[in-house]
This record gives C-alpha cells, sequence and structure tokens, in this order.
C-alpha cells in the first residue's frame, strides 16, 4: 500500500527557467486573439441568392476545417521544435546585447551628459541671465511689461 505524499516531496524545488505550461489555454496574455483567428465565415461566404448545393456547403467546412486543423498539426510538429530553438537564440542574443552593450552604453552617456549639462547649465547662467536682466530691467524702464519674479527666481512675462 503507498503511502500519501508527505509535505516535503510536495515541495519540489523548481529551477527557475522550469514553470507549469498551461495546454488549455495556450495564448494567456491574447497576443493572436484577432490576428489569426480564422473560421471557415471568415473566409468563405455565399451571399443570398448564390449558394452551393447543401452537401457541397458542409463537406466545403468540413474540408476547410480538417485541414487547416491537420495542417496546422503537422507543420507546428516539424518546424516547431527547431522555430523555437531560432526564436530562443535570437531573443537570447538581443537580450545579451541590451544587457551588456546597449545598457552600459546608455549608463555611461548618461554620466557623460550630467557632467557636459552642468557645464552647459553654468555657462547659461553666467552669460545669459545678466543680459536678460539688463534686457528686462531696460524693458520696464521704457514702458514694456515689467517682469515678474517667480519663486524659482526666473523671470516670466506676462
Amino acid at each position: 500500500m503507498a503511502e500519501p505524499y508527505s509535505t516535503n516531496e510536495e515541495k519540489i524545488l523548481r529551477d527557475s527557467n522550469t514553470k507549469e505550461i498551461d495546454l488549455i489555454n495556450r495564448d494567456p496574455k491574447q497576443i493572436n486573439e484577432d490576428v489569426v483567428k480564422v473560421d471557415f465565415e471568415d473566409v468563405i461566404a455565399e451571399p443570398d441568392g448564390t449558394h452551393s448545393l447543401d452537401g457541397v456547403w458542409k463537406a466545403s467546412y468540413t474540408t476547410f476545417t480538417v485541414s487547416k486543423y491537420w495542417c496546422y498539426r503537422m507543420l507546428s510538429a516539424i518546424f516547431g521544435i527547431p522555430i523555437s530553438l531560432l526564436w530562443g537564440f535570437l531573443f537570447a542574443c538581443i537580450s545579451f546585447c541590451h544587457i551588456w552593450a546597449v545598457m552600459p552604453c546608455i549608463k555611461s552617456y548618461l554620466i557623460e551628459t550630467q557632467c557636459l549639462s552642468r557645464i552647459y547649465s553654468l555657462c547659461i547662467h553666467t552669460f545669459c541671465d545678466p543680459l536678460l536682466k539688463h534686457w528686462a530691467g531696460s524693458s520696464a524702464a521704457s514702458g514694456g511689461p515689467a517682469p515678474r519674479k517667480c519663486r524659482w527666481g526666473s523671470c516670466v512675462w506676462f
């Protein structure tokens, strides 16, 4: 007589790459919801007044449905694993490049531009602020609109 499974046997350590797959709902994120869902009625339709024999219509429906089903099954059985291997390799290469090349380049660029942006900001405040303050003062003295001080100290014109 077999003993019931203990709690230790029920807790199976799983590799991070192993996960349960749902064999019923194979498109849980519905990425192919409206794209490849093709039924007989979506492809072949006879308008009113132009109908084939009922037997031909039923046989056409059955032929279309069964051939689509088995053709897809055969193609996925023959090419599914090799193509999934290629897609896995491609996405592994993309991930590798993104992790080891793209992100370090972006981070390096951001570090360099942060230094340059501080120098640029310093130059703008050093050379442009006195000119703008002088221009704002002379404009107000000549009857033009007076600048209104903002809480950050920059001039705002209305």
